[in-house]
């Protein structure tokens, strides 16, 4: 006999479809529903063989097309949309100005967050603009 998904079993699949990488306990806090509850659901839905992974997607994009092409195929792992290397370079731009960040980026990690500056002014304005955000984060990352 079929398993019928109920509405938890859809309001998790379709958390998990917006980020794959939340924990059990986001997921819990989002939905209003017990850790315990949601892990043995997800857990089902793997037995039942509806989800089969939780994978990343690739943004080819962010890719260094010049680096790519240098590295050896020894280290090559295929994917739909393109050869994954390992010394592949990722273009990062910065999260105020939006300029490409061509030297050591400026970070700033705050909860399960990273932010990347071209320099500290960047960085300084940024936290000046979305400080408020960013000790809300802070503190529910420290409550967990």
């Amino acid at each position: 006999m079929p398993h019928k998904l109920d509405k938890t079993d859809v309001a998790i699949i379709k958390s998990l479809m917006k980020d794959g990488r939340k924990s059990f306990r986001e997921i819990s806090r989002e939905l209003s529903i017990s850790t315990p509850t949601i892990k043995s659901r997800y857990q089902r839905l793997v037995n039942l063989g509806l989800i089969k992974s939780v994978s990343p997607i690739i943004d080819m994009k962010k890719i260094d097309k010049k680096i790519h092409k240098q590295i050896s195929e020894d280290s090559v792992i295929k994917t739909p949309e393109s050869h994954i290397q390992t010394g592949l370079a990722v273009n990062v731009n910065c999260d105020y100005c939006d300029g490409e960040i061509t030297s050591q980026p400026k970070v700033l990690k705050f909860g399960r967050y990273e932010r990347f500056f071209c320099c500290t002014s960047c960085r300084t304005l940024y936290k000046d603009k979305y400080g408020g955000r960013i000790n809300s984060l802070s503190k529910q990352n420290l409550e967990k």
